[in-house]
């Protein structure tokens, strides 16, 4: 069994970088609705991941664009977030504090944060969403799109665990803790950025193979 997209969408989605989010986003929030928060964040997650294993390559079909491009693209995506990791910060986090803020402000008049911004960007992004669709063009047989359905499931069950354990996690960590974890996490990531990366690139310029 290839452990492999599951290792990066693992440093992708990193949820114990997101503990901090979590923990901010829930303020003044009662037991129960922390709960439920948990529970659609890891579920947003899963859907996110299993609708791009499911439909990615006939929606880039659709428009027209070939695999190998879709992986250069996805592959300068992977390291972008990966250079966001090593420097301690989420590998999805692209939108700006302010655009934050709005987010809370929109789960005050009754949207859910647990959807926006807790899942989309933060957990599962662009970058989540072309890895899946590369390793989903990879599975030649239903057991192995099984499988990557699968690990969509494993990173739903490890965001849960980790936003059900915040706060001990927050302090048995620390903030230290926290960032040398994304920075170990940012470091492995760059590599299978890379890796797909060459990949892409050799499809676009075969003579590149020689």
């Amino acid at each position: 069994m290839d452990l492999k997209p599951l290792i990066t969408l693992l440093a992708i989605v990193n949820p114990l970088a997101i503990v901090p989010f979590f923990i901010h986003y829930t303020q003044g929030f009662s037991r129960a609705q922390r709960r439920n928060t948990v529970w659609v964040s890891s579920v947003s997650a899963f859907v996110v991941i299993a609708v791009s294993a499911l439909l990615g390559l006939q929606i880039l079909e659709f428009f027209g664009i070939s695999l190998a491009s879709f992986q250069v693209g996805g592959a300068l995506l992977l390291l972008t977030g990966a250079l966001n990791m090593l420097n301690a910060q989420p590998a999805e986090a692209k939108t700006s504090t302010h655009e934050l803020e709005d987010g809370a402000e929109k789960a005050a008049q009754g949207a859910s944060i647990a959807v926006v911004p807790l899942t989309i960007p933060l957990l599962t992004g662009p970058a989540t969403m072309s890895t899946v669709v590369i390793y989903a063009d990879k599975a030649k047989t239903f057991l192995q799109l099984g499988t990557l359905l699968g690990y969509g499931v494993v990173i739903a069950l490890a965001t849960a665990l980790c936003f059900s354990l915040a706060e001990p996690i927050a302090r048995v960590l620390g903030k230290t803790g926290i960032n040398v974890m994304t920075r170990l996490m940012g470091l492995i990531l760059a590599a299978l950025a890379v890796e797909v990366m060459a990949d892409g690139l050799s499809k676009l310029f075969p003579a590149l193979m020689h």
